[in-house]
């Protein structure tokens, strides 16, 4: 396949012909132009019942007739007012089996003949038998070229593959940062196709696939373009699910044509995003174990395309997943994917350097600190970050501002974090001032906890789709391990909220219902996945199937009722002593609570050095660096209770 290009677009193939829309253009065409032809080009003579015609032969005004089986057409004679004799013709239907007519028509002299036979009547017996076919095919055609996507039904075992020539990604390694281990281990695969003889001479073996694996957003799809714009050779861009179609065998011949045309266009790269589309494990394909349907076809294909080539002819499959947990064995082993390059979140470093690939086009103010940025963007992977600026850019050309502030870049961030501001959505008193005791509550346990965080606002503007206030805390550092004190800080940060509430108004909202989800996952992993009781001890009573995708739960192992019910205890105690540890806080604290909570009414937001004074004042009662020890409490009498007497 002959590959050319001017530009950082990707080649799209000739244009093929629609083989059903032009067969169905063509018949309707034909159709139409047959209605038209017969009702407007065609003579329409004047229709009179049968009897009308008998009366007029026997009464004498018919001289001539042409009788066919189905119409009869006659002529009359007629005097004008003016005295001259015309003749007007009409037409009938005859009535069956009406054996008298020629006997009517003698007896009365009218001239009669039968109608010519039809000279073209085989163009109509042609058309009933090839018109079925033609539609029937034109129909099949249509839909199957819609189906798959492709240019034309003929073509639809063809690869789907999007081809940019000698590199014309328009990416390079200059476009990619944060992911510094990821670019010097893909560095040999760019020299390679560069310099494959450098290798060879050597007797070494370039991988022949390389696996790139990580969270949603963190680069792998930029950095594969990116190769491809290092290398200047041809890159062959494809989705997993782009092979998967309803016809089985469709996607394997679509990976034969994919690894036909690199091998004509080798040094060449051929990236298949998604791959877990594509290769998850056939232990469990279907309802039957190993069922023979069409993902499975096309994925054994895959594997052997892959050991159909040498290591060393040029061709470099790159595949990109955020899911490596659940591709088949084979595709993981030597000779298939040779190595697997890990993209994680980047750190705060990384994180700067993307916010400046990002932010080079565009104009920053002066008060603009990018590392404060990458400071207060803990867990943001790559795409988040250029969301980011993005976002922060649209909201100065809101403000019609000729530059992006610091303020907009903070505005952002909140925009990202917590939601849209919901300035609409008026809180009545008894609901302002509960949210304001609510987000004050989880602003001063947070001061007194370890690895908490500065917090840096406090606001009770409703945000996002539920949230009527929030708390923002930005980490000081990176921090890639919690131990067992700051999950317990964290838990008691969490129970704050709810725990104010009890203490002002002696009664709980339904606002602390999403940090009490929080809260007891977070203990029930620190029971069945971080192994942190010391009743049931290091034992995992979970097992972890999603590596670098959030949100979806973990199956617990089969366990004995018994060992539930312990771990459910232990749950149940995590919680009661971060709650008992909230309220001794708070109570500790009332003062402090008050005056907060009656500020923020005031001003709705509470940030920056007047919030940190006032934080600053916090004092954590005795038992406080105990609980954060141990885990465990002074006293068994629950708080509450004697709080409320």
């Amino acid at each position: 396949m002959p590959v050319e290009t001017n530009n950082n677009k990707p080649i799209k193939p000739p244009k093929v012909q629609q083989f059903g829309g032009s067969f169905l253009f063509l018949l309707t065409l034909l159709l139409l132009l047959n209605l038209i032809v017969s009702n407007f080009l065609g003579t329409r003579l004047p229709q009179v019942p049968y009897s009308t015609f008998l009366t007029q032969v026997e009464a004498g005004e018919v001289v001539r007739a042409i009788v066919g089986s189905d119409r009869i057409q006659y002529a009359i004679k007629t005097q004008t007012p003016d005295g001259k004799t015309i003749e007007k013709v009409y037409t009938t239907t005859p009535v069956a089996l009406d054996l008298d007519l020629p006997k009517i028509l003698r007896q009365h002299n009218v001239e009669f003949t039968a109608p010519p036979p039809n000279q073209n009547g085989w163009i109509g017996t042609l058309i009933s038998w090839v018109a079925p076919p033609i539609i029937f095919f034109g129909i099949w055609g249509f839909l199957l070229s819609r189906q798959g996507g492709g240019p034309a039904a003929l073509t639809v075992g063809k690869s789907k593959a999007r081809i940019y020539s000698e590199g014309s990604t328009g990416v390079k390694f200059t476009d990619v940062a944060g992911v510094d281990e990821g670019k010097a281990e893909l560095e040999e695969i760019v020299d390679f196709l560069k310099n494959a003889t450098k290798y060879t001479n050597l007797g070494a073996k370039i991988p022949k696939g390389v696996l790139l694996v990580g969270p949603p957003g963190t680069g792998k799809t930029l950095l594969a373009k990116a190769i491809a714009g290092e290398a200047s050779v041809p890159f062959f861009s494809i989705s997993g699910s782009e092979f998967i179609e309803l016809f089985v065998g469709v996607g394997a011949a679509r990976v034969r044509d994919l690894f036909e045309q690199a091998k004509q266009q080798a040094p060449c790269i051929v990236f298949i995003d998604e791959l877990d589309a594509l290769g998850k494990s056939r232990g469990g394909a279907g309802p039957i174990m190993g069922g023979n349907d069409e993902r499975e076809q096309t994925l054994n294909q895959l594997l052997t395309e892959m050991d159909g080539f040498d290591a060393n002819t040029g061709v470099i499959i790159i595949a990109a997943t955020n899911r490596p947990e659940v591709l088949d064995p084979a595709l993981r082993r030597p000779g298939r994917f040779d190595r697997q390059v890990v993209l994680d979140r980047p750190d705060k470093i990384g994180r700067e350097a993307i916010l400046k690939v990002h932010a080079k086009n565009v104009k920053l103010a002066d008060d603009v600190n990018l590392g404060i940025i990458a400071t207060r963007t803990p867990g943001f992977a790559g795409a988040d970050l250029a969301n980011l600026v993005n976002e922060a850019a649209l909201l100065a050309a809101r403000q019609n501002r000729q530059a992006v502030h610091m303020a907009d870049f903070n505005e952002a961030i909140e925009r990202l974090v917590a939601g849209l501001e919901k300035r609409s959505r008026v809180l009545n008193e008894t609901e302002k001032k509960t949210v304001a005791y609510h987000e004050v509550g989880h602003a001063i346990i947070a001061a007194l906890m370890p690895g908490a965080g500065k917090v840096e606002k406090i606001s009770v503007v409703p945000r996002g789709v539920g949230a009527l206030g929030y708390t923002i805390q930005m980490p000081e550092e990176d921090r890639f391990l919690m131990v067992e004190d700051e999950i317990r800080g964290r838990i008691a940060t969490l129970l704050g909220g709810r725990s104010a509430e009890e203490l002002v108004f002696g009664k709980v909202s339904t606002g602390a219902a999403d940090d009490i989800q929080k809260a007891t996952d977070l203990a029930e992993r620190a029971i069945t996945i971080y192994g942190m009781s010391d009743r049931l001890g290091p034992v995992a009573f979970e097992k972890i199937q999603q590596q670098f995708l959030e949100g979806y739960p973990n199956p617990r192992r089969a366990i004995s009722p018994k060992v539930a019910e312990e771990i459910d205890r232990e749950v149940k105690q995590i919680l009661d002593h971060a709650h008992h540890i909230a309220l001794s806080i708070l109570h500790y604290n009332r003062n402090l609570l008050e005056e907060t909570a009656q500020k923020l009414l005031q001003s709705e937001i509470l940030e920056g050095s007047q919030l940190r004074d006032r934080l600053n004042q916090a004092k954590a009662p005795a038992e406080t660096a105990e609980w954060l020890r141990t885990g465990e409490l002074l006293t068994d009498q629950p708080l509450m209770q004697t709080l409320l007497v």
